[in-house]
């Protein structure tokens, strides 16, 4: 797009003809074999549940080779995931390269990755109820990866106004109460968000980041497996479903709940728990 400062090269319009590549062949990847989770589904018993009030967040563990599950229970509301792996807080979800191995938006097959030099799955989305939406009109889809998460430094930047129940606040509430740290400490540990349940896409004129009214209703859920053990951070958004504002007090909002099931023992003997990535970590050039 010209912004009517620079001058349009007479070979525009073949620069602009060259074929887009996808940037990573993932044939290589671990396929997902959705029979070996079916299979430790079928008699999984829930051993523990969370409810994350509307506004707020809250934290929960799940162990390596357990399922949990995010579920809408009073009204349609988002949320905003952060995971870790629960023995080590420096390995956490990483947004980015899970959208660039998968999707902007993901769906049930799909993994969260975790950040280097790690970058391996954390956990395993099994179950979507909204896997029917798809993509609308608009170019929308559910459960992003691209958002990052509603923080009071950008509600203060647009609005000059202090907004302590961004989700971002929500999160660094909820790891320093688990972890027992200070604020300052939690927020380095708060990171960008797969943004459950959320509608979103990029505008077709502008190509603006924009959300729309979730189509989640109480009873909708998604599932994941978790492959390393988990420590996660759910903030139910101040925005509610997000369909007309976020980062206030006036928007209806509802709370979500977390519930960990674990699988009936010899239903995973055909899983394995995934190993640390493998690059040598020596950086040294080629040339």
């Amino acid at each position: 797009m010209s912004n009517g400062t620079s001058k349009i090269p007479v070979d525009a319009a073949q620069r602009r003809s060259a074929k887009p590549i996808v940037c990573y062949e993932v044939d290589s990847l671990p396929s997902y074999d959705k029979a070996v989770y079916e299979k430790a589904k079928i008699s999984m018993e829930k051993t523990s549940e969370v409810i994350v009030p509307p506004r707020d967040g809250a934290t929960f563990h799940v162990p390596a080779g357990h399922f949990f599950r995010i579920v809408s229970v009073e009204g349609p509301q988002v949320g905003d995931l952060n995971l870790w792996n629960a023995n080590d807080l420096s390995e956490r979800f990483y947004s980015g390269k899970t959208r660039q191995l998968h999707s902007s938006h993901i769906t049930t097959g799909d993994r969260l990755w975790s950040s280097h030099p790690n970058l391996r799955p954390m956990a395993t989305i099994t179950e979507n109820t909204l896997d029917w939406y798809g993509w609308d009109e608009d170019g929308a889809g559910v459960h992003d990866v691209i958002g990052t998460r509603c923080d009071p430094y950008t509600n203060y930047l647009l609005k000059e106004v202090d907004y302590n129940n961004c989700c971002h606040s929500n999160l660094i509430r909820a790891v320093a109460d688990n972890q027992h740290i200070s604020y300052d400490e939690a927020e380095t540990h708060v990171h960008d968000v797969m943004n459950v349940f959320m509608c979103t896409g990029f505008t077709k004129d502008t190509h603006q980041y924009f959300m729309k009214a979730s189509p989640v209703r109480p009873g909708d859920f998604i599932e994941f497996f978790a492959e390393i053990d988990l420590l996660g951070a759910l903030s139910a958004c101040p925005g509610g479903d997000c369909g007309s504002s976020h980062s206030n007090d006036a928007t209806p909002c509802y709370p979500l709940l977390v519930e960990i099931y674990k699988p009936a023992v010899g239903t995973l003997e055909n899983w394995q728990k995934p190993s640390r990535n493998e690059y040598s970590g020596k950086h040294i050039s080629n040339k």
